[in-house]
């Protein structure tokens, strides 16, 4: 697996909220294994490097959350990949905040983003990790949600997390899914 996609929306509007976790998490892989994410084509942001031995392309799509398949198959296809290299960082409502699961595929669960990708692909079988950014209290709707930055409450919990994301890529790219999977997806493992 050496294609790393964070998803999220472009521009400064978007750049903290609830819904760009994955561009967060990509720019702190980048950050933590100096890759620089200078490339600006191919509908996206990205840069190619090395992450614990392994190539790895960091890929943020610009084509906005909803349209993000168009960002990932025209990468796959440029550069002769397929879905089995791809791993999908994304925000899941479904998981408190803090909580990251790993999946060797899967379902959208109703994430725009990764519907994009499934229709884009014609296949869901693709890894993705799931970052938990909670549910909206009472009656605030879940895209409004989305949206919002994260308090300043819940940034110590969000720059944990990040580090979880960072060292769950790391232990994936080294030693394998299943090892991944073993050690971050268990409930006492929290950001």
């Amino acid at each position: 697996m050496n294609l790393i996609v964070g998803l999220g929306n472009p521009g400064l509007r978007y750049q903290r909220t609830r819904h760009n976790i994955g561009f967060q998490a990509i720019d702190a892989l980048a950050s933590a294994h100096q890759i620089q994410l200078s490339h600006t084509d191919l509908m996206s942001q990205w840069g190619r490097g090395t992450i614990r031995g392994k190539e790895a392309f960091l890929v943020k799509p610009q084509t906005y959350m909803n349209l993000s398949g168009k960002a990932v198959i025209g990468f796959l296809s440029y550069f002769h990949l397929t879905y089995q290299d791809l791993l999908v960082i994304h925000d899941d409502i479904d998981l408190p905040l803090g909580r990251i699961r790993l999946r060797e595929q899967g379902r959208s669960g109703g994430h725009r983003g990764v519907e994009s990708i499934i229709q884009c692909l014609g296949t869901f079988r693709f890894a993705r990790l799931r970052v938990g950014i909670g549910r909206p209290c009472g009656q605030q709707e879940p895209k409004e949600y989305v949206l919002k930055e994260f308090s300043e409450e819940e940034q110590t919990t969000v720059a944990k997390v990040i580090e979880t994301v960072v060292q769950c890529v790391e232990v994936i790219l080294d030693q394998g899914m299943l090892i991944a999977m073993n050690r971050f997806n268990r409930p006492d493992v929290i950001g």
